[in-house]
């Protein structure tokens, strides 16, 4: 399969690696200093995989649908504008590929928190979030965190909102965004009450496991046309 890269920053050339591993072809590497870059580069690819930044995900996006070339996307940070963006998408008969995190790992995570806060709907505990993420990572909190905090959002009932502060309001969920030089990515929920404390934590030790994810999730899109996650691509 012929796969281009956009955004060829460590991400990209981990992804490189083992898109060759598992016997693929790079057909285009697009840096940050080519993000002008014009349809014709991604002539003669099967998929494109997208982790730039967002200011630039959503126009790198568009070209890939120009082009008519599925595309995964791994950048977070511009989920304001996914219902134009899947418009467009269906319009141009595109392919969209886009999970929060691409981790095989984190998306079993996904699956315990989500049943941990409907197990803790009805009980008398404070739910708080930490993530921690590399200084290159712009925005905050990661899409990772705010996946997590929709899903307690959506069954735990006394609370209505997140917000970023160490110091929310009661009927809000609290996430504490930290940026650490080279570290991967940490994510961490917390119940507590004056009796006890159930916390659940996942620990990225690289960047190989959302490489790995976003190489499988090229493969599923090849040929394909629509919107899946990761939901699609696990089952």
């Amino acid at each position: 399969m012929n796969i281009a890269i956009i955004g060829y920053g460590k991400m990209g050339r981990v992804i490189e690696r083992i898109a060759l591993e598992r016997g693929h072809s790079i057909t285009a590497k697009i840096t940050s200093k080519e993000a002008d870059f014009s349809t014709e580069i991604l002539e003669g690819s099967d998929v494109a995989i997208e982790f730039s930044v967002p200011s630039a995900a959503i126009l790198n996006i568009q070209k890939c649908f120009d082009a008519r070339v599925p595309v995964v996307v791994g950048t977070t940070g511009w989920m304001n504008h996914f219902n134009q963006v899947s418009s467009e998408c269906y319009s141009k008969k595109g392919g969209l590929f886009y999970a929060s995190n691409f981790s095989v790992g984190v998306n079993i995570f996904f699956k315990v928190n989500q049943l941990l806060a409907k197990l803790m709907n009805p009980q008398d505990y404070q739910v708080r979030m930490e993530e921690i993420h590399h200084t290159q990572k712009l925005d905050s909190p990661s899409g990772t965190a705010l996946t997590l905090a929709h899903q307690i959002l959506d069954n735990v009932n006394r609370k209505d909102s997140w917000v970023e502060s160490e110091s929310p309001n009661s009927d809000q969920l609290g996430i504490t965004a930290k940026r650490i030089a080279d570290t991967p990515g940490t994510h961490i929920v917390t119940y507590e009450n004056a009796i006890d404390k159930i916390e659940i934590m996942h620990e990225a030790k690289g960047r190989e496991g959302f490489a790995l994810g976003s190489v499988l999730a090229a493969e599923f899109m090849a040929g394909k046309e629509g919107i899946f996650g990761m939901d699609d691509l696990l089952s």
